[in-house]
């Protein structure tokens, strides 16, 4: 089963159930100043998880996009992707834990869907907590959909109750809904490792193809303490009671068509064809190398398709290491031409179908990828000339010194050796030079993770209300800067904290600033003539006509919210937009312009904050 398929059925399946098809995210979180990437299905759903109303309903499908740089280093083996596409059906305070087991179970195992053997499929549960007890509840509703199978599931054999950090799903920071799950493995046939091989374990015999997430619970914050550096939280139940599934499109499909590796899909074969002929090397799957470029290249084409461009800070260096590793392995396949733009041309000519903004997009992604490839070569020149100084001068370069040029100009250590190898110098202890090298990695490691926990501490609830109060603000903005410089602008990213809101439109120059002036003035003015702030929920259509300004059509599903500041006469501006909102604006403020600069070719940004 080719993955589109797959996916269609999945939509197919659940629309019968009653749910309204939506389109996915895009992968920079709009409104959430916790997370550099949409990690997961329930991510941007994260407001209706806690109550507000969806303009589709109760019952939500979709295929959402996603960005996980945790476990990086791992891509390359089996099954582990930076970029994934997560299919998902939700129950906004709807349905519960009968009905998503019960589908779960007919969506695997009839023939009419994927017919899985009933008798290779294993699940676990949470087995409970202090905070939370065991899903018993889980455990008899699962051995009822296997009795009909005619397949006996007991205790620790079929079903496995395991702790929290195995089944128990979200918050997406550090606070917000959450809840205990269970979870679907797929028995691929592999003897087990030892005898105590059960699903959860990691060496391959048994594949996670879905999760149900019971989302029933808050986490809150308890106590902090900013001076010991600790926080408590607490659990409470949710006015609603949620269920958030998730099946990885990579993985089901690999499982459905008898693969042990998501590369051998249709998902990746054209691209590693692509690296093959690049490279002048067959390239076979357990090519590390090619899975790497294949996976990265991938990744690089859908962040830059959502706004993402090459930079030194958060997600732009996510996306400027992703390209500079596949250079790097590039350069182990011996690939001698510019090669990165001609490989994105493959992933968009096969997604294009399904995510029509990568084609409207194509000249955008290969001019970037090109210009973000040929400046890494011209780094990577300086480093060369910087290896020769100190090699000139010192004769032997320590591991730290070493790590000084991966940091500075990208140099990875396999390269750097070449380099000392290639000046004619050798390494005199070859261990003790990459010891220190690991040594002074780890700790550049733990002061970004320092830091990335300060910049992203918290959850999208601790700093609703600052966020909220930019989010309306940004509204205020897009509207003042069509009066002031003309219809052309329009929101073409968009990122808020809750110290600033940043907000990229196009423009063909530096704003004057007289123009800032008139700008931040219009926007004071609507902020202190107290403007009420109203929500309607219609048609994409219908708020068109309206005269509702939405651009990103492609993210909308059938029905939408739209936002209106001000009164008939006195309206000043109207959006289609999913995010939180003030109820007045008098609520925000004052509004002041901090930066206005260039962030690519007729694109400008500005970046303001509310005092």
């Amino acid at each position: 089963m080719l993955a589109r398929e797959l996916k269609q059925k999945y939509f197919q399946f659940f629309q019968q159930k009653g749910h309204r098809l939506i389109p996915s995210a895009p992968l920079v979180p709009e409104n959430d100043p916790t997370c550099l990437f949409i990690t997961a299905g329930m991510h941007p759903l994260v407001p209706f998880l806690m109550g507000e109303t969806h303009p589709e309903g109760k019952r939500l499908v979709n295929a959402q996009k996603c960005i996980r740089t945790g476990d990086i280093e791992d891509v390359g083996d089996n099954t582990h992707n930076t970029f994934f596409e997560m299919l998902g059906n939700w129950s906004l305070g709807d349905y519960f834990k009968e009905e998503a087991i019960s589908w779960s179970w007919e969506f695997l195992t009839d023939p009419k869907w994927l017919g899985l053997d009933p008798n290779k499929l294993y699940v676990t549960v949470f087995q409970g907590d202090q905070n939370v007890s065991k899903d018993t509840e889980a455990i008899l509703l699962w051995q009822k959909q296997f009795k009909k199978a005619g397949v006996t599931a007991r205790e620790n054999e079929r079903i496995f109750p395991l702790p929290k950090e195995d089944n128990w799903w979200g918050p997406a920071g550090q606070t917000g809904p959450c809840g205990p799950d269970t979870e679907m493995f797929y028995d691929t046939g592999r003897e087990k490792c030892d005898k105590q091989c059960k699903p959860g374990c990691h060496c391959g015999k048994y594949v996670e193809i879905w999760n149900d997430v019971f989302m029933e619970y808050n986490k809150k914050l308890k106590v902090k303490s900013e001076k010991l550096k600790v926080a408590e939280y607490e659990y409470e139940l949710l006015k609603q009671k949620n269920v958030d599934t998730g099946m990885g499109l990579e993985r089901t499909t690999a499982v459905l068509n008898g693969f042990d590796n998501v590369y051998a899909t249709e998902l990746f074969q054209p691209i590693l064809k692509k690296i093959s002929q690049l490279s002048n090397v067959k390239c076979q799957l357990s090519n590390v190398p090619s899975r790497i470029i294949a996976d990265h290249l991938r990744s690089a084409v859908f962040l830059i398709a959502d706004g993402v461009l090459p930079s030194n800070l958060d997600q732009g260096y996510v996306l400027r290491r992703l390209i500079r590793r596949t250079i790097r392995q590039a350069k182990l396949l011996e690939i001698q031409t510019s090669f990165t733009a001609q490989i994105a041309q493959v992933v968009i000519d096969e997604y294009k179908e399904d995510y029509p903004a990568l084609w409207q997009q194509h000249e955008k992604i290969l001019e970037t990828l090109n210009k973000e490839e040929a400046q890494f070569h011209k780094t990577l020149a300086s480093g060369i000339g910087e290896v020769k100084k100190l090699l000139e001068k010192k004769k032997v370069l320590s591991g730290k010194e070493a790590f000084y040029l991966y940091e500075t100009y990208g140099f990875p250590l396999e390269m750097l050796e070449e380099e000392i190898k290639t000046q004619g110098f050798k390494l005199e202890n070859v261990n003790l030079f990459r010891d220190e090298f690991v040594e002074a990695l780890k700790h550049h490691q733990q002061r970004s993770r320092a830091g990335a926990e300060g910049r992203f501490a918290g959850g999208l609830a601790d700093h609703s209300e600052k966020v909220t109060k930019l989010h309306t603000a940004t509204h205020l903005l897009n509207a003042a800067l069509k009066k002031v410089l003309g219809d052309h602008v329009y929101q073409k990213g968009s990122n808020i904290t809750e110290e600033r809101l940043r907000f990229d439109f196009p423009h063909p120059q530096k704003l004057t600033m007289e123009e800032l002036r008139k700008v931040e003035t219009l926007v004071n003015e609507q902020i202190q003539k107290g403007l009420p702030v109203e929500k309607l929920e219609t048609s994409f259509e219908e708020a068109e006509k309206m005269g509702a300004v939405g651009v990103f059509k492609d993210r909308y599903g059938e029905r939408v919210k739209v936002y209106c500041i001000g009164k008939d006469c006195d309206r000043f501006s109207l959006e289609v937009c999913g995010g939180p909102h003030v109820d007045n604006t008098k609520k925000l403020g004052y509004f002041k312009i901090i930066k206005e600069e260039a962030v690519g070719a007729g694109v400008r940004r500005i970046k303001a904050v509310l005092e």
